[in-house]
């Protein structure tokens, strides 16, 4: 059965812990940060292949009300995950899906992608996530801590987090929580929702509009068309290529 995060949040108070313990454990480089003239506490600007996860702020009036929404973004392990039907189309096997947990993992096999490859499959992305390291070639993102999780442990992220804003384990214990927890934040939220719980094993429990969080918080999918027919057009030629191969 696979595994899924839930991230709840409106128990998420910013301090990105999840986001510096997930370089923590990947033993990633830190960044040049910059805060004067950029007009936000958000750090570094956006994913790259250092941050494979980033803690996204987002400020608006409400009223007379300063709202603050913050964004724990990463990796959705899709379940039929475009990245890698794209991916595929290149080189099979260099973006795998584990059957165990459902991570989808970039390998050192993705060094072979070119520039142009990997635009396909970062455009490919609903939720604009995979990034490039230019000088190894390597594509990047979050790993579910795929390591960890089969020895039994905790994605660094949810061990890290003090508030419970971050919750992994089976996709079903994890749906059952999302539904509980999202009739709770209702009462005081009634916009509350779950972000593409269908389709994504990171499930977003957002209290606001998603737009009020960040341009990809969700897959949009156009005006006729539902999410599981968008994202089966998102797959559907290069699945069809394939097969004529």
């Amino acid at each position: 059965m696979p595994k899924a995060f839930l991230i709840d949040t409106s128990r998420c108070t910013a301090c990105r812990g999840c986001q510096l313990a997930c370089k923590e454990w990947h033993e990633l480089p830190a960044n040049k940060t910059k805060q004067f003239g950029w007009g936000s506490h958000q750090n570094p600007q956006d994913l790259n292949p250092n941050n494979y996860k980033l803690v996204r702020f987002s400020e608006r009036l409400d009223g007379d009300v300063v709202r603050w929404n913050f964004f724990p973004d990463q990796c959705r392990h899709c379940e039929i995950a475009p990245c890698k039907e794209t991916g595929d189309l290149y080189h099979e096997g260099a973006i795998l899906q584990d059957e165990k947990t459902g991570a989808i993992l970039y390998t050192d096999g993705t060094k072979a992608f070119s520039a142009e490859q990997f635009e396909e499959i970062r455009e490919s992305c609903p939720y604009n996530i995979p990034r490039r390291n230019e000088k190894t070639g390597l594509l990047a993102k979050c790993t579910m801590c795929n390591d960890r999780v089969h020895k039994g442990l905790l994605p660094s992220c949810v061990k890290a987090c003090p508030t419970g804003t971050m919750n992994f384990g089976e996709r079903e214990d994890m749906l059952k929580l999302a539904e509980k927890r999202l009739a709770v934040v209702r009462e005081r939220f009634p916009e509350a929702m779950l972000a593409d719980p269908d389709d994504v094993n990171v499930i977003y429990l957002l209290t606001d509009k998603p737009e009020h969080y960040h341009s990809f918080a969700v897959a949009e999918a156009p005006a006729g068309m539902d999410r599981k027919r968008f994202l089966a057009k998102l797959a559907s030629p290069i699945t069809k290529m394939t097969k004529n191969a």
